[in-house]
């Protein structure tokens, strides 16, 4: 039974995504950055770690919570994130600053910790999320987009590292996705987002799933170096 970490597993498309690998009888281990959504996850079955991932010295604090026994992976799912929306000259440092420890420096110190295993064993999964921002930029989101973009050329970069190890590194990037914050939009906003898109609606988080199940089989095995877009048509 093969082990799979996920970050940010209590919510969204990280939840539909540990839910999903769950009943695929993978072993699943998610995080999440409160007590409540830890709780959350045990109650779903998940074996739940709090991560807090928006600094070093909170990242190694938390590390330490976590039984050694569950970091001998062999999947790793990045999928942890947030916005910080604002325009540039309105920008705080924390706000670029956040984003970017979250979405881009995390996943730099996750891969780090959890990928010897993988290295030993001579096969692994990584997968990043990512997201359409990335390619098609977003006003008011030059944090977020600046940080998804990162991740995707640092999928390509360790995907050429470690793919003589059996080890297979892609980035799935999302278009607009039905979830908690895509909810907040008020009706003619979603409206509007929904005529930029191709198929005529917002996707699900478990369609997000199916393509992460697909890239953690066997069956995708000669496929890294990737950013699959998953959007409705929005990008193409």
């Amino acid at each position: 039974m093969k082990k799979v970490f996920i970050t940010g597993a209590s919510r969204g498309i990280g939840n539909a995504i540990a839910k999903s690998l769950l009943e695929e009888n993978y072993t699943v281990i998610g995080t999440a950055t409160t007590s409540e959504g830890v709780e959350q996850l045990i109650e779903e079955g998940i074996l739940g770690y709090k991560l807090e991932l928006d600094d070093l010295e909170r990242i190694n604090t938390s590390w330490e919570k976590i039984p050694n026994e569950h970091l001998d992976i062999d999947i790793l799912i990045n999928n942890a994130g947030f916005t910080r929306d604002n325009l540039i000259l309105r920008m705080s440092e924390d706000e670029w600053s956040d984003v970017m420890n979250v979405h881009l420096n995390a996943i730099f110190r996750i891969t780090k910790r959890l990928l010897k295993p993988m290295l030993k064993k001579r096969w692994g999964r990584i997968i990043n999320l990512s997201s359409t921002s990335a390619v098609l930029g977003n006003k008011g989101q030059a944090n977020y987009a600046a940080a998804k973009a990162g991740i995707e050329a640092f999928s390509r970069s360790l995907a050429s590292e470690v793919g003589s190890r059996g080890i297979t590194v892609n980035a799935v990037a999302p278009g607009f996705i039905k979830t908690d914050m895509t909810e907040s939009n008020s009706g003619v906003v979603e409206e509007e987002l929904i005529k930029q898109i191709p198929l005529g609606r917002f996707g699900e988080s478990a369609e997000i799933a199916h393509l992460v199940n697909f890239l953690c089989s066997e069956e995708s095995s000669y496929i890294t170096g990737q950013t699959i877009h998953i959007n409705g048509g929005l990008y193409m």
